[in-house]
């Protein structure tokens, strides 16, 4: 498992973040007052909000309006409209430092913890406090609403987790109650029968013992009847309930300081701490074990959050903040003629363009129980053999040669007959042999279908990664070029300068090959002369030639095309990353991250203009005018 790094900003401490559900932004707390708006996708900095005095702890955005929530040090909770830039109106009501503050995901309210030793709930369109959730007996440090049901959970430092059943107070705004006026403190001494006072409204369900330190804090399963819980006793507990009552599974140990968050990771069995260890780490739900830790050097570490939808999380520490994820995104896919061979839920697939038909062909490999095993990152398909290669980051660099079925009747056969070996890229060099790099060796062996090693080659530079070539060519990619290396001559044949490579496309006729690099791309003939070089500001995705010529490439948010003789220019914009897979008149096909196949309908007509005009074939310019 890999922490892929996707943004890192340098600021003063960091004590809270929060992601915005639909745009590319998420927001920072800063311990010196200040609040950050970034962009990270793009990088930047995009506006900063300074009216609390002193550290700002607790962030949120609004699930669906223009606004966002904070709490700080000064006893204040601000709600803001970011389009207006301003702070709209402050809650006041707690009388010491507040820990964090949330909006609920469907009503108008705010949920605040605070070193008073209360929770509070706000109504945000009436400004009004509806309860004081009193109970614990020293610092609150969290307190979050349940993603779908009446239920909270806080954290203090009294080393108790609560959970709290607040459908009284939805019946009782419902039913269309007066919010209650004023400060509800002196509200229970007029009214000592308490019906006024929140009683009724909010009810203490569960108290959750077991932490020997004070809790720092408590979220959450988002679909499971499950709590998780982190405190200064350094240990993350896993607590499951009923409607009758809650208990703890069980125990993760292994940080060396105070936990301050943890979260379960919405979309697999995993869950996330990170500590004033400076080390953020990664557990197996199920088994409890610790699959993963990464490490900063001079960073405490003190909040997390994980994007409501993408794969996404964000760490604050000591100076700045991270967003990461866990494993890449991208499907391992090859392209034959009209079909696509793609993997997705542990198999390999097998789509039809003109049929639009999909069937499964071959399961693959799994992890074993409390194991992590990483997706496969690469596939490379023999059309002679009905072969595929996959390569993935497994036990230091690995592939898989897995032979598909003849016919494609539904059919899915085992992944047992799959031959294995190490190295960290496997490709196809003709129908009866493909190559493996062993980059620790540096040595590249060239294999027959029995996965029996026929030759080792001593390659002539220091290789990160190979590609394929035409005919018994291999493109050799260093740290500054690539290097087009004949395998059996052993001879370098030319060499190109470029950036490290990620991906290589060539087109259909094998005549010109574009270099995918993160921020540019090379586009050269098939002796490495290069034809033009395009650079982006932002990551570059995918990459696909249509049949005139032309090269569209997708970024994170464009897709974008580049003409052979250098020029660029922007197709349509995209929501979230695609990768392309097919070009076929105005219809590009592509993977999503899911592992889906779509088609997205282009208009061709300006890249088809400027070509035409570059060719001087003037009857299509005029045909098209």
């Amino acid at each position: 498992m890999q922490m892929l790094t996707k943004f890192e900003t340098k600021s003063s401490r960091v004590k809270g973040t929060a992601f915005h559900p639909k745009r590319p932004w998420i927001l920072a707390s800063l311990h010196n007052g200040s609040i950050q708006l970034w962009d990270y996708r793009m990088g930047t900095l995009l506006d900063r909000f300074e009216e609390h005095e002193g550290p700002v702890r607790g962030i949120s955005f609004h699930p669906t309006q223009e606004l966002f929530v904070s709490g700080g040090d000064d006893y204040k909770v601000k709600v803001w409209n970011y389009r207006t830039r301003r702070c709209i109106f402050t809650l006041q009501g707690h009388l010491d430092y507040v820990r964090t503050v949330y909006f609920h995901p469907e009503q108008p309210w705010i949920i605040s913890a605070s070193d008073d030793q209360t929770i509070r709930i706000w109504n945000w369109q009436s400004r009004q406090c509806i309860a004081v959730l009193t109970g614990h007996n020293h610092y609150v440090m969290c307190a979050q609403f349940h993603p779908t049901d009446d239920l909270v959970v806080s954290a203090c430092l009294d080393q108790t987790v609560r959970v709290w059943d607040i459908s009284g107070l939805r019946r009782k705004s419902a039913a269309g109650a007066q919010p209650m006026m004023g400060d509800p403190l002196s509200s229970q001494r007029l009214n000592t029968q308490g019906d006024f006072f929140n009683v009724t409204d909010v009810v203490v369900k569960f108290v959750l013992e077991g932490h020997t330190r004070g809790v720092n804090w408590a979220t959450f399963h988002p679909t499971m009847p499950l709590i998780l819980s982190c405190g200064d006793d350094r240990q993350v507990k896993i607590w499951r309930m009923n409607e009758s009552r809650a208990w703890e599974v069980d125990t993760c140990r292994g940080h060396y300081n105070n936990v301050n968050s943890a979260l379960f990771h919405p979309k697999r069995e995993l869950i996330l701490s990170d500590s004033e260890d400076k080390t953020i780490r990664v557990w197996d739900t199920t088994r409890r074990t610790l699959l993963q830790t990464f490490r900063r050097d001079q960073d405490r570490f003190w909040c997390m959050n994980a994007h409501p939808e993408l794969n996404l999380f964000a760490a604050g520490h000591d100076n700045g903040l991270i967003v990461f994820k866990l494993e890449r995104e991208r499907p391992a896919s090859a392209i034959h003629q009209n079909s696509l061979l793609y993997v997705k839920d542990s198999q390999v697939r097998l789509h039809d363009f003109t049929s639009a038909n999909d069937a499964p062909m071959v399961s693959i490999r799994t992890a074993p129980a409390g194991q992590y095993l990483p997706p496969p990152r690469t596939m490379s398909f023999n059309p002679a053999e009905k072969a595929v290669l996959l390569t993935s980051d497994a036990e230091g660099g690995s592939y898989e040669l897995y032979n598909l079925p003849r016919q494609v009747n539904g059919q899915v056969s085992d992944s047992a007959q799959a031959r294995r070996g190490a190295g960290s890229c496997a490709i196809w060099t003709g129908r009866n042999r493909f190559a493996v790099l062993d980059k620790a060796a540096q040595q590249i062996l060239i294999k027959d279908l029995t996965n029996q090693t026929t030759k080792t080659i001593k390659p002539p530079v220091t290789v990160e990664a190979i590609f394929n070539a035409p005919g018994s060519q291999i493109l050799l990619s260093t740290a500054t070029s690539v290097v087009l290396f004949d395998v059996q001559t052993r001879q370098v044949v030319s060499e190109i300068n470029a950036a490290p490579v990620k991906y290589v496309v060539w087109s259909s006729d094998m005549s010109t090959v574009a270099l995918l690099c993160k921020h540019t791309i090379t586009l050269a003939n098939k002796q490495l002369d290069q034809l033009c070089q395009v650079h982006e500001t932002i990551r570059i995705k995918s990459a696909m030639w249509d049949a005139s010529g032309v090269l569209l490439y997708t970024t994170l948010n464009h897709i974008k095309f580049a003409l052979p003789r250098g020029d660029s220019g922007i197709v349509r914009t995209i929501d979230n990353p695609i990768y392309l897979v097919r070009v076929q008149g105005g219809d590009l096909h592509c993977l999503d991250r899911e592992g889906s196949v779509n088609v997205i309908k282009i208009d061709p007509t300006e890249y088809r203009f400027k070509l035409a005009l570059q060719h001087r074939n003037y009857e299509e310019v005029v045909s098209i005018i």
